[in-house]
């Protein structure tokens, strides 16, 4: 990686040299301005307004415009011979714990290379003292033109820098929050909480940027000559007014689109539950089986003494059908017998 700037590190009277690479790159398309009716690119011609004519980059130096409106030339020579220690040095300040710093003070970021082979056993020392500490060290550089507030911490077997506004550049947060006196039922954030919890985490490097890939599709189709693809239909409806359904639809798609879940199972319990049903702890899954063998052994053996409750019933009903018609026959037989000893 090209660096864009040589100097050292200073940790107090150790100095380490050092070169800054930037540590991240923009994959944004840029555009180029033309000239619509013959697609013609347009160029910008800089011209010295007391000649009136074109000059070259050569020509082109700095300078600071006054209250009266004059113009005093600054030069690279003089910024190089600011009487700053930081012009040329990473200066390190002081060393906080990381949650001290505020993510909005965080601009961009660099890596810092040892310079030379000399840099090495320092560069090391630093990296693993942020290391054991778990703290960032606090130092002020000077860079393009002004000195800036950096963060340095350990990435990796590297130590990164964070380029960090200056506290009174960041501003204070008056005036956004609304100021209409809202509240927030535990159910609404039950329904919050379950649609966290169903969104689950993200591995950051499956996130990509869409919007880049549909330009690059649109560039490639109009270059081909093709057709540009279709823009997706854009969703209907009006301002959702009803906050639970609105949430409980929200926790009813995600746990869809991963997969899970029938509607009945979007169901929500208050925080309270599920916090119980959470300190339960779970039957094993041996007990589980065994107890699922029992239940099953029980129904079947219910089941086998009815049956045969109802065979035996079954038996003496035909018994007494017999004996019924036995005696149905051997009746009109006596009856018989006695008339012809009558006659």
């Amino acid at each position: 990686m090209r660096s864009i700037w040589n100097g050292a590190i200073s940790f107090g009277l150790v100095s380490i040299p050092i070169k800054l690479v930037n540590a991240t790159e923009s994959h944004s398309i840029s555009f180029r301005q033309i000239h619509t009716e013959d697609g013609g690119r347009i160029r910008y011609r800089k011209f010295c307004e007391l000649e009136d004519r074109e000059v070259t980059g050569t020509e082109i130096g700095k300078g600071y415009e006054d209250a009266d409106g004059s113009i005093i030339p600054i030069s690279d020579e003089d910024l190089a011979q600011l009487p700053i220690p930081t012009a040329r040095t990473i200066e390190i300040v002081a060393f906080v714990p990381g949650d001290r710093i505020d993510p909005l003070q965080m601009d961009a970021a660099y890596y810092l290379a040892a310079s030379g082979a000399p840099a090495a056993k320092p560069y090391t020392l630093l990296r693993e003292a942020l290391k054991r500490s778990n703290k960032v060290a606090i130092a002020k550089f000077a860079l393009r033109g002004r000195e800036r507030l950096g963060m340095l911490r350990v990435v990796g077997d590297a130590i990164a820098m964070h380029g960090l506004l200056w506290p009174d550049e960041v501003r204070a947060p008056e005036g956004v929050a609304p100021d209409t006196h809202v509240t927030v039922r535990d159910k609404e954030l039950d329904l919050a909480d379950a649609l966290m919890d169903t969104l689950g985490e993200v591995d950051l490097q499956d996130l990509h940027d869409e919007y880049r890939e549909a330009v690059e599709e649109v560039i490639a189709a109009k270059a081909a000559g093709e057709a540009l693809p279709e823009a997706p239909a854009p969703a209907t409806g009006g301002k959702v007014l009803d906050l639970m359904a609105a949430l409980e639809g929200s926790v009813r798609a995600a746990r869809e689109s991963r997969g899970e879940a029938p509607a009945e199972e979007a169901r929500v319990s208050p925080l309270a539950q599920r916090a119980a049903g959470r300190a339960t702890p779970k039957e094993p899954a041996g007990k589980k089986s065994t107890a699922k063998k029992a239940a099953a052994k029980k129904t079947t053996a219910s089941t086998s003494a009815s049956a045969k409750k109802t065979a035996s019933k079954s038996a003496q009903g035909t018994k007494k059908a017999a004996a019924s018609k036995s005696t149905a026959k051997k009746t009109p037989t006596k009856k018989a017998a006695s008339r012809k000893r009558s006659a």
